[in-house]
C-alpha cells in the first residue's frame, strides 16, 4: 500500500509551508516534496502604482527582512530617475550600507539564536516543548542573552536610521532621506545605552567559534546531514570581494568551476529562468546555459563564502580562510556548515558597521541625486537568505507596469527540495514507522536554508504542526496536530 506523509506547516521558519513525502508498499520514498501552499501577488498589485512608491510598498512582504527589500527596490527605482549605484551620492550610499549590514546582522542573529540554536543545543530528538528559545535560555543563559541583545543592537541602528525597526523607509528615489547625526552615531559608539558595535564584534567572534567547536564535538552529524553537491550563486565586488549591497553576478559549480563569471547583474534575464510545478506557488529557478535538472543554485551565507575569494574585514576574512579549509578550498556543500557561515557573516556585518558609524561624515554632503528618467529599473541586493532580484518596468508617466521578484528562498526551493528527499530516504527509506525524530530531521534540513516563505511567495499563514497520514487512494489514515 503506498503512503502519503504530510507535515503542515514546517514550524520555526518565517511564514507558511509544509512537506509530503510519498511511499511505496515497501516504505521506500518515492516522492519528497517542499510546498508553498499559500500565496497573495505583490508582482500583481503594485502595477499601476508610481515607481517611488515601490520602497515603500514591496518591504511589506515581510517582518523579518523588509530592509532588504526596501534597498533592492530602492536601488531599481534610482536606475528610474536615472542614477546607476556608481552615482548615487557618497553619504547616501553609506547609509544605506550601514542600513543593509545592520539588517543582515540581526537577521543572522534571529535565525540563530531564536530558530536553528534549538536543534543544535537539543538534538532532533527532543520534545516540541524542548525546542525554542526560552529552553535555549534555560539551558544556556549566556549564549540566549549574546543573541537577543545582538538582535536588539541591529533593530535600534534600523531605528535609528529608518524611523522603525520593521517597515520603516530611509529610500528615496537616488538617495536617502536623512544622515545619522554624530549622537546617534556614538549611541553606537559609546556602549552606555546598549552594549557597543564593539562588543557587537566581541560576541561575534564568540559565536563563530561555538559554532566550530559545537562542529568538532558533533561530527559526522555536522559534515553529513543533507549534503549534497550544488551550483553556488552570489554577488562579489572588486577582485572577487564577499559582495553584500552592490557587486556582479557569479555561480561557481560544486567543484569549483566558475560557471557564471561575474556578469552584470542587470543581464539576469540572461542568466536565469524560472520553472513552475503544479504543487507549489514557489518558483523554481535555474541557469539557462545548464537546464533545469542542472541549473539550479543555492544562495546565501554557504553560498557566498563558496564565491567570493576574500571577505575585505580581517577578523572575518580569517575565518573565512580557515571554513574554506574544511573543505580543501573547494565549494562547501555542508548543509550544517551554513549555520558556520552564517556566524562569520555576522562577523563581517559587525566589523563593517564599526567602520562606517566611526565614519564623521554621515551627516555632511547631498543625500539626493536624479538624472534622465528611464523606463526599467532593476535592483539586486544580496539579502541575508541570498541573492534578491527586484525588476520594474515603468509607463512615460512613471506608472508600474511590470514587477517581477526573484527572492533568495525561490532561489534555494530546488535545494530545499533536495535536502528534504536526503533526509526522507536516508532516515525513513525502508522503516514502518514515522517517527517525531524524523519529522524534526525534515525541519531540521529546511531550517539551514532559513526560508523567509512569506517573501517566496508574498503568503501569510499560521504556524499549527498538523501531521497526515494518507493511504494509496488518499483516505486519511492518521492525523496529529502540534500546537
Amino acid at each position: 500500500m503506498n503512503r502519503k506523509i504530510a507535515i503542515d506547516p514546517v514550524t520555526r521558519v518565517e511564514g507558511h509551508g509544509k512537506v509530503t513525502l510519498h511511499l511505496d508498499e515497501h516504505n521506500r520514498v518515492k516522492e519528497a516534496r517542499f510546498h508553498i501552499v499559500e500565496f497573495r501577488g505583490f508582482e500583481s498589485f503594485v502595477k499601476g502604482h508610481p515607481y517611488w512608491e515601490a520602497p515603500l510598498l514591496v518591504q511589506r512582504l515581510c517582518g523579518i527582512c523588509p530592509v532588504s527589500h526596501h534597498l533592492a527596490a530602492g536601488k531599481a527605482v534610482d536606475q528610474i530617475v536615472g542614477v546607476d549605484p556608481e552615482n548615487l551620492p557618497p553619504t547616501a550610499t553609506k547609509i544605506r550600507r550601514l542600513l543593509h549590514y545592520a539588517q543582515v546582522f540581526q537577521s543572522h542573529a534571529t535565525h540563530f539564536f531564536y530558530l536553528a540554536s534549538p536543534d543544535l543545543l537539543f538534538g532532533v530528538d527532543a520534545p516540541a516543548e524542548k525546542r525554542n528559545i526560552m529552553e535555549v535560555a534555560v539551558a544556556n543563559r549566556e549564549l540566549a542573552l549574546k543573541g537577543i541583545q545582538m538582535r536588539k543592537f541591529g533593530q535600534e541602528l534600523i531605528q535609528a536610521i529608518a524611523g522603525k525597526k520593521v517597515h520603516g523607509v530611509s529610500v528615496t528615489p537616488g538617495g536617502v532621506h536623512k544622515g545619522l547625526s554624530k549622537e546617534e552615531r556614538y549611541f553606537f559608539l559609546d556602549g552606555k545605552t546598549i552594549p557597543s558595535v564593539y562588543t557587537m564584534i566581541e560576541w561575534s567572534l564568540e559565536m563563530v567559534q561555538f559554532l566550530k567547536d559545537y562542529r568538532r564535538e558533533h561530527l559526522p552529524w555536522m559534515d553529513e546531514f543533507a549534503s549534497f553537491p550544488s551550483n553556488h550563486l552570489g554577488l562579489v565586488s572588486e577582485g572577487g570581494a564577499h559582495e553584500l549591497y552592490d557587486g556582479k553576478l557569479r555561480v561557481v559549480g560544486a567543484e569549483g568551476t566558475r560557471v557564471i563569471n561575474d556578469q552584470a547583474d542587470s543581464t539576469y534575464q540572461n542568466i536565469l529562468s524560472e520553472a513552475t510545478e503544479p504543487w507549489t506557488y514557489l518558483k523554481f529557478p535555474y541557469l539557462k546555459s545548464l537546464g533545469r535538472e542542472k541549473g539550479w543554485s543555492r544562495v546565501g551565507p554557504l553560498a557566498r563564502l563558496n564565491v567570493c575569494d576574500f571577505i575585505p574585514t580581517p577578523l572575518a576574512e580569517k575565518e573565512r580562510q580557515l571554513f574554506k579549509a574544511l573543505t580543501s578550498d573547494k565549494p562547501n556543500n555542508h548543509s550544517m556548515h551554513t549555520h558556520i557561515a552564517r556566524m562569520i557573516e555576522v562577523l563581517h556585518c559587525a566589523e563593517l558597521m564599526k567602520e562606517v558609524l566611526e565614519d564623521e561624515t554621515l551627516d555632511q554632503g547631498e543625500l539626493v541625486r536624479q538624472g534622465e528618467m528611464r523606463n526599467v529599473g532593476i535592483g539586486v541586493i544580496e539579502a541575508p537568505r541570498g541573492t534578491l532580484i527586484h525588476h520594474y518596468e515603468v509607463d512615460d508617466n512613471g506608472m508600474i507596469t511590470r514587477c517581477n521578484l526573484i527572492v533568495s528562498t525561490t532561489h534555494n526551493n530546488e535545494a530545499m527540495n533536495r535536502a528534504v528527499r536526503w533526509v526522507a530516504e536516508k532516515v525513513l527509506d525502508g522503516k514502518p514507522e514515522i517517527t517525531e525524530g524524523l519529522l524534526n530531521q525534515v525541519e531540521t534540513a529546511i531550517r539551514t536554508f532559513d526560508p523567509c516563505l512569506s517573501c517566496a511567495t508574498h503568503a501569510l499563514g499560521q504556524m499549527p504542526l498538523k501531521v497526515s497520514l494518507f493511504d494509496s487512494e488518499e483516505r486519511l489514515l492518521h492525523e496529529k496536530t502540534r500546537g
